[in-house]
């Protein structure tokens, strides 16, 4: 019987991501205390979004409302990365990114979390920005996924390629 796998990856559905994007622009739009704010969201690029407000405070507020709306879609906060509040004239900028993929530096701290605390028998290879984590019993396999869960790290991970 040939070894069972899967892979670790960090991926964020842009189809959600713009979804919650269009939530959050509807709710600045309609909600009394963004009226006359000039407060918006929206795409700047492929991975970054921009929020723009009059005040700091209604745009730590719309970003709120923002992850609020990625929360509601089921999508991970730390696949979200917002900087800092910026003025630009006479408006407050914020820029965040989106993050995808495993960075070197995250996928060896995972592969040595699963060398020290997973089953014995479990292999865990680095290929690019994912992770690939093989055994011989699926019941191994399913312990690693739990405890990645349930571990405290710096990404948001899903498990794809079960076999």
């Amino acid at each position: 019987m040939a070894d069972s796998s899967f892979d670790v990856v960090s991926k964020v559905d842009r189809q959600e991501v713009d979804n919650a994007l269009n939530q959050a622009a509807k709710e600045l739009a309609t909600r009394f205390d963004f009226r006359n704010t000039d407060a918006s969201i929206e795409w700047s690029g492929d991975e970054s979004i921009t929020l723009t407000a009059n005040t700091e405070d209604r745009l730590l507020a719309a970003l709120d409302v923002f992850k609020e709306k990625l929360i509601r879609r089921d999508l991970s906060l730390k696949s979200f990365d917002a900087g800092e509040p910026s003025q630009s004239g006479k408006v407050y900028k914020l820029t965040g990114t989106l993050v995808q993929g495993i960075s070197q530096e995250n996928a060896k701290k995972i592969s040595k979390l699963i060398r020290d605390e997973g089953p014995k028998g479990i292999k865990a290879q680095i290929q690019g920005d994912e992770l690939r984590v093989s055994g011989k019993k699926r019941d191994d396999l399913q312990a690693v996924i739990a405890l990645l869960k349930n571990a405290d790290l710096d990404v948001a991970l899903q498990f794809v390629n079960y076999r």
